[in-house]
């Protein structure tokens, strides 16, 4: 496998770059739509806990576990069922797990109490899990090796773009017609993408772009060994994983708690905090585009690059939204806030794209699985429920402050990459001589 491994390493060069077809383009607009649907079926819930802490007397702890459960089944399911993706096929599988997550936010818009609603989060969860690998494998396998870190950046910043949806309209239609209509809306808008993705998508029509270098001849559908052996090859891809979870606790601790944060701290009712988050969370998503197109940029002429662009990003978000939550609330506090989460989600292309580079097309799904799996048990599913235990101990200002701090565990981690990222590479090419 490590032959595999080592033959995609490289970027392709400039005269080996081809135009992207337009139907690449147009499979990246609906993958990316219904990664869209995804997350604002994950984060409508966010834009409702006042209402649902008020109606049904929640803990902090009950509502931050309503967000947490998503998170933790994506993290323990998103890679046996992107294993079965790479075997069974991901069109499929991503027409099924869409379908999946949309019957259960409407699930949601019926739930009675706490634990009808857990439920349903459950099967959001269960349906999410492995969208955000199988949809970047996608993805990735028909466009051309050099736009992996603008695409990887581009893709999962449909995850703050449609929290942001989500929160935002969700906050609106919560406050016009009730929280349960806000579930309801952003079920039936899954359940439209996922129509028109069955009728446009077909597996037979994705291929690798026209241009991009040979590999190795390998089994179509790899071994577990071979999986196994291809997802740890070496120091630094680990490091890119354990890296990437960390940074995105900050994130998911955002993504669930702001809209909370600038209801309590700034008396905003559910729509306008809702809608105050969204924007937040947008500048998050434009921050994440727009790191992954500089990473891209600036790594061109030195791949490893990358890894002291990430540290950078991480340490420049964590140092930000520490001064922000330290100042009293007001304007200097939300332009600190914003600063910081325009940075806070940037380790996301260059980890793509490393992952990508260590690891064989036959295994993408997987290895993004792995990713993912890093992303949600570190980040994603502990950020708003550590948040919300905080919380419950101090107060919710007090859980922001700290929040940040985690930034510098992913730091260490992309450290320990960038050093061992030579030596792999050494490592690797001799075993494939």
């Amino acid at each position: 496998m490590a032959v595999y491994i080592a033959e995609v390493l490289p970027e392709a060069p400039a005269a080996a770059r081809t135009k992207p077809r337009t139907y690449a383009w147009i499979v990246f607009a609906l993958t990316f739509g219904l990664l869209l649907s995804d997350y604002m079926s994950r984060q409508v819930l966010n834009a409702v806990f006042p209402v649902l802490k008020a109606e049904w007397s929640l803990t902090d702890t009950q509502l931050g576990s309503l967000s947490s459960i998503v998170a933790l089944l994506v993290g323990l399911l998103t890679f046996p069922l992107s294993v079965v993706a790479d075997r069974w096929g991901r069109v499929k599988s991503v027409t099924l797990m869409a379908t999946l997550w949309s019957v259960a936010t409407l699930g949601c818009a019926i739930a009675a109490n706490y634990n009808q609603m857990f439920a349903a989060r459950f099967f959001v969860g269960v349906g999410e899990a492995a969208y955000g690998s199988v949809g970047i494998a996608l993805i990735l396998s028909i466009f051309p090796a050099h736009l992996r870190s603008t695409l990887s950046s581009a893709f999962m910043a449909g995850g703050p773009v449609g929290s942001v949806i989500g929160m935002a309209f969700g906050g609106v239609i919560a406050a016009q017609l009730g929280w349960r209509w806000a579930f309801g809306a952003m079920a039936a808008f899954g359940l439209a993408l996922v129509v028109l993705y069955a009728l446009i998508v077909r597996e037979d029509r994705l291929c690798p772009p026209e241009g991009s270098r040979r590999v190795a001849k390998t089994p179509e559908r790899p071994g577990l060994r071979e999986i196994f052996s291809g997802l740890f090859s070496s120091v630094s891809v680990i490091a890119a994983y354990v890296g990437s979870g960390l940074q995105l606790f900050i994130m998911a601790a955002m993504l669930a708690w702001l809209p909370s944060f600038l209801n309590r701290y700034y008396a905003l009712p559910t729509d306008k905090a809702g809608v105050g988050a969204a924007v937040f969370i947008l500048v998050g998503a434009i921050g994440m585009v727009l790191c992954g197109i500089a990473t891209d940029r600036l790594s061109r002429p030195a791949p490893a690059r990358k890894w002291a662009i990430a540290m950078a990003y991480s340490l420049i978000s964590a140092s930000l939204l520490l001064v922000a939550f330290q100042l009293p609330p007001g304007p200097a506090q939300l332009v600190m806030i914003g600063a910081g989460m325009a940075m806070v989600a940037g380790t996301t292309g260059p980890a793509g794209a490393m992952v990508a580079n260590l690891t064989h097309p036959s295994i993408h799904a997987t290895a993004f699985a792995t990713l993912t799996l890093a992303n949600n048990l570190l980040g994603l599913a502990p950020g708003p429920f550590v948040t919300g235990l905080v919380a419950d101990r101090l107060d919710l200002m007090a859980a922001m402050q700290l929040v940040p701090l985690v930034a510098f565990g992913a730091i260490a981690a992309f450290a320990i990459g960038r050093r061992h990222y030579a030596d792999d590479l050494k490592r690797i090419e001799a075993m494939q001589r």
